[in-house]
């Protein structure tokens, strides 16, 4: 036998292997054998007789909880050695004021925004369902909750009569209070400002041409809503190229990623994530492929393989969820990743790839180049690096127009890229004849060349 999320094999006892045991009540259970070595090879243990009853003792005095100690013997050398089978626990297990837990073959000791879900879960709670102080009612947008009703509405998740009622009302058939007070999940659904009370939530966006060279980025903040839509209409206006074809006058934009399935995939990370992090969605769009992560965590004993299987629903923030299918943004029967597949197979693109770590969850949709326009991959790459290029040298341009004294600085700091980035794009339009800057660093301005932009100081 080798070692496994349920097994631990130790040579011979130490009384710090308590910490294992404590990981064991934490997670599923599991057996600790003392006198296997990691090989699974029978070693032995002399004393295991004292052992067997020393160690239910101190498990009960340091742990406060019961396990099966068994003394058992290999039936080829005659050597006996110990099983101590742990129950999985309903309440959090400490070990001298830590908590630890069991992940695949590893202990691992719960700080921070793990203990939090951790302890949550303990008490089957999840973090988006615990109250919030000093948030009312009033403190929520109306606006956002007229929004609501309208998508609502149309998905017929909600019945009129529902939806006619009071926000208050509304706000409680949507399971986002707690007694007197309201839920995270209404506070990051509904608030104008919801950063206010949840650090990291919202969601940067970059597009890099190498894996560390940032070109430019943006970020959409407010509420889970508008983060959805703000985050889409970026990607497809911005950091994607669509390829331009005709059907008769009729123009048509076909996109490397088919819509539906990047909607799809941006609606699981933000309804998905671990609000209690501090951390952002990062989405990276390079010049063929683009990442999605969160650091949301799939649901305890899930794989990879289960996640784009046939799977139940078994959402991360279950308030949240509800909230966005009611408005018929999202499925209740966990089949958001088919329906990303499905839409990629029906245009005829490749499917994503996912990567779960303990970090978080990867998305990487990758593109076919050839395709965008008939050329090489090397090609469409020059392409695809010219593009964002002269995307980037109108920005510049567009801030000299409204500021000439404007400075390299500045313009890295409203465009998101690196100061050494805008010093290159410069230089660039220095070269084509495009710009020029008349006077010193410190005083001096810039001067647009050729057309109408012509002396534009």
């Amino acid at each position: 036998m080798t070692e496994t999320e349920s097994i631990e094999y130790k040579q011979s006892w130490r009384d710090e292997y308590l910490k294992w045991i404590c990981g064991f009540a934490n997670a599923q259970g599991g057996r600790l054998y003392i006198g296997i070595d990691d090989a699974g090879r029978v070693v032995g243990v002399p004393d295991a007789r004292r052992l067997l009853e020393e160690i239910p003792n101190k498990v009960q005095a340091q742990l406060g909880i019961i396990v099966d100690v068994n003394l058992r013997t290999d039936g080829d050398c005659d050597r006996e050695y110990l099983e101590i089978a742990v129950d999985p626990y309903p309440n959090p297990i400490s070990y001298k004021g830590e908590y630890h837990f069991r992940s695949g073959s590893t202990k691992q000791v719960l700080r921070g925004a793990a203990l939090d879900r951790f302890l949550l879960m303990k008490q089957g709670r999840h973090w988006d369902g615990v109250p919030v102080p000093y948030v009312s009612l009033d403190d929520l947008d109306p606006r956002l909750l007229a929004a609501f009703r309208k998508k609502a509405l149309m998905s017929r998740r909600l019945s009129e009569d529902v939806l006619k009622e009071p926000d208050a009302a509304l706000i409680e058939k949507l399971h986002l209070t707690e007694g007197s007070y309201l839920k995270r999940a209404a506070v990051l659904l509904f608030h104008p400002d919801p950063e206010k009370y949840v650090t990291g939530a919202y969601v940067k966006i970059g597009y890099f041409e190498e894996e560390a060279n940032l070109l430019y980025q943006d970020e959409t903040h407010g509420d889970l809503f508008t983060q959805v839509d703000r985050t889409m209409d970026l990607l497809l206006t911005k950091y994607l190229k669509a390829m331009i074809s005709y059907e008769g006058i009729q123009r048509v934009e076909t996109y490397p990623i088919p819509p539906e399935a990047l909607r799809e995939a941006v609606l699981n990370a933000i309804t998905h994530k671990d609000y209690g992090s501090g951390i952002p969605i990062q989405i990276s769009v390079f010049e063929d492929r683009i990442h999605i992560w969160n650091n949301g965590q799939l649901p305890e004993g899930w794989s990879i393989d289960r996640l784009t299987g046939t799977h139940q629903s078994q959402p991360y923030n279950p308030d949240i969820a509800n909230a966005f299918f009611r408005a018929g943004m999202i499925e209740a029967w966990g089949r958001g990743i088919q329906r990303i597949m499905a839409a990629c197979r029906a245009n005829k693109t490749p499917v994503p790839s996912f990567r779960h770590e303990p970090a978080g969850l990867w998305v990487e949709f990758p593109y076919r180049l050839e395709e965008r326009s008939g050329g090489t991959r090397e090609e469409n790459r020059e392409e695809t690096r010219e593009e964002t290029r002269e995307e980037l040298g109108e920005q510049i341009i567009t801030l000299i127009q409204a500021d000439s004294s404007i400075t390299m600085k500045e313009m890295a700091k409203r465009l998101g890229i690196s100061q050494k980035g805008i010093e290159w794009q410069v230089q660039q339009l220095k070269k084509t004849g495009r710009l020029q800057r008349i006077g010193p660093t410190k005083g001096g301005h810039w001067e647009i060349i050729g057309g109408d932009d012509d002396q534009v100081k």
